[in-house]
C-alpha cells in the first residue's frame, strides 16, 4: 500500500518548523473533529489521519527518520529501530499539550471520554452590570449561570475595587468540570459599569463639574466637592478664575487594581450666575460695567 505524505497530509512545506506544524495540526484537527462532524465517517478518517502525520512530524526522532527513508521509515521501525504505535484514537497528549481548556464544544466530553483523554473544563463567561460606586469600593454578586451541559448554579463571587468595564474577574474552579481527571475551568465575569450621573470615568481618573457662584469666580474662595465615596472636600480657586478652569486633586480617583494607588480626580469649575439681582446688586453691576467700560476706553 502505497505510504501516505505526512507534509502532505498537513499542507506544509518538507522544511516547515515546529510552529507551522502545530499551527497546521491545531486548524485541520479542529475542521475534522467528530464533534464538528458528528456522523461524518470521511471526516473521521481524515481526523485519524492528520493526528497520524502530526504525531510523526511533531516528533523530531520520528520525522528524521521519515525524512530519511520516505515510505520505507515504518519498516525500518519494524525491524527494531525504535517503536511507533499508532492506536488510531488515543491522542491524549496531543489534546492536551494544544487545546487544554481552550477546546471548545459541548461534545468534546464524550469524544474526550472515547478517545481517554484527559481534558480540562471550559472557562465559563457571565456578564454583570456594576455601579461607579462599587467599581470604586468593591462589590460582591450572587451569580446564577449555566454549565455547557445545562446544570444551573449559583454562586457569591466578590469583585475587586478599580475593575472597569470589559476587565474580566476570573473566580478559579467555578466554570465546567473537567473530563477523565482534568481540572475544573473558571469563571469569568465580565464587568460593565454603568454610567454615573455625576461622575465620569476615565482609566483610573475620575471628572466631575462642579459650580461655583461669579464672587467666588472673582475674588476667589471655596467650593465643595463631591467624592464618590459620599463624602466632600473643599477646593479653593485663586481670584479670577475663569470658566471650565480645570483642576486637579490628586489621589481622589479610582483605586488601582492590585494596587494601593489611586488615580486622581479632575473638577470643571461652572460658573453659576445669579438668577435675578436685587435693586442694590443690579445697581452695584452697573457701576461695575461703567468701570470696565472707562477702563477699556484708555
Amino acid at each position: 500500500m502505497a505510504m501516505k505524505d505526512y507534509y502532505q497530509v498537513l499542507g506544509v512545506a518538507r522544511d516547515a518548523d515546529d510552529a507551522a506544524i502545530k499551527k497546521a495540526y491545531r486548524k485541520l484537527a479542529r475542521n475534522y473533529h467528530p464533534d464538528i462532524n458528528p456522523g461524518d465517517k470521511e471526516a473521521e478518517a481524515k481526523f485519524k489521519e492528520i493526528n497520524e502525520a502530526y504525531e510523526v512530524l511533531s516528533d523530531k526522532e520520528k520525522r528524521t527518520k521519515y525524512d530519511r527513508f520516505g515510505s520505507d521509515w515504518q519498516r525500518y521501525e519494524q525491524a527494531g529501530a525504535g517503536g511507533f504505535d499508532y492506536a488510531g484514537g488515543d491522542f491524549s497528549d496531543i489534546f492536551e499539550s494544544l487545546f487544554g481548556s481552550n477546546f471548545a464544544g459541548n461534545g468534546r466530553r464524550s469524544t474526550a471520554s472515547a478517545y481517554n483523554v484527559r481534558m480540562d473544563g471550559q472557562d465559563v463567561e457571565h456578564p454583570i452590570d456594576i455601579t461607579l460606586e462599587e467599581a470604586y469600593a468593591g462589590t460582591q454578586r450572587t451569580v446564577q449561570f449555566s454549565n455547557p451541559n445545562g446544570t444551573p448554579r449559583t454562586i457569591t463571587v466578590k469583585v475587586p475595587a478599580g475593575v472597569n468595564s470589559g476587565n474580566k474577574v476570573r473566580v478559579p474552579g467555578e466554570g465546567a468540570p473537567g473530563v477523565n481527571g482534568g481540572t475544573r475551568g473558571d469563571l469569568l465575569l465580565l464587568i460593565t459599569i454603568l454610567p454615573h450621573e455625576r461622575f465620569a470615568r476615565e482609566g483610573d481618573n475620575l471628572t466631575i463639574a462642579v459650580r461655583a457662584d461669579l464672587y467666588t469666580l472673582l475674588l476667589g474662595g471655596d467650593v465643595r466637592v463631591p467624592l464618590l465615596n459620599g463624602k466632600t472636600l473643599n477646593l479653593n480657586i485663586p481670584a479670577n478664575t475663569q470658566n471650565g478652569k480645570v483642576f486637579r486633586i490628586s489621589g481622589q480617583g479610582m483605586p488601582r487594581m492590585r494596587s494601593e494607588q489611586r488615580g486622581d480626580l479632575y473638577v470643571t469649575i461652572e460658573a453659576e450666575l445669579p438668577q435675578s439681582l436685587s435693586p442694590r446688586e443690579r445697581e452695584l453691576f452697573e457701576e461695575l460695567r461703567q468701570l470696565a467700560t472707562v477702563r477699556v476706553s484708555f
